[in-house]
């Protein structure tokens, strides 16, 4: 069993222009590939945990989804860091279409793709942290036990409820690994 830093996408690994789907509209987070490089150094495994309420709101489908992921994938692996797992919920409980319109259990803040993760991978939440940009991944990451939870400022606006339930707040994914070499 490994730790693992739960990172999710939108806010902390690419910019949030909202509903990203398309290549073109990706922006990484400046520092992202050192600090995912310096985190599997350290011996963590990485693991994204991304809600994608634009697939349940048909903004766009799961193909574009898994299209983008496979590139976002390779753009890690171009810079040596090997993602170990993504995990995402194309589901929406009130503003799904069809299908995808259910309560389900991997849409954070609810645990599942965190605790589906870590079945799969073989992951310690003790010794885990999450780095999210808003209160559902610090909520999420809470209800599965994981006791480091990171809230960075490249994401959505801080509400003071998002920094109630983080463990730290800092200014995006580069600083990170500092961070978790400090504890």
């Amino acid at each position: 069993m490994k730790p693992a830093v739960f990172l999710d996408r939108d806010g902390v690994i690419n910019i949030d222009h909202g509903y990203v789907h398309q290549v073109d509209d990706f922006e990484y987070v400046e520092g992202v590939f050192d600090a995912c490089l310096a985190l599997k150094q350290m011996g963590y495994k990485l693991a994204v945990v991304t809600n994608q309420s634009g697939i349940a709101r048909g903004l766009y489908t799961e193909d574009q989804f898994h299209t983008l992921t496979e590139w976002m994938d390779w753009n890690f692996v171009d810079k040596g860091v090997e993602l170990d797992g993504i995990y995402y919920c194309p589901h929406h409980s009130e503003k799904g279409i069809g299908e995808y319109k259910q309560d389900c259990d991997c849409r954070k803040p609810k645990p599942g793709m965190i605790n589906s993760a870590a079945q799969f991978l073989k992951i310690d939440l003790s010794k885990s942290a999450m780095v999210g940009d808003k209160r559902d991944d610090m909520l999420a990451a809470k209800a599965a036990g994981i006791p480091t939870r990171i809230l960075v400022r490249t994401g959505k606006d801080v509400t003071q409820e998002a920094i109630d339930e983080a463990t730290i707040v800092l200014d995006s994914i580069a600083d990170v690994p500092a961070y978790l070499k400090s504890l």
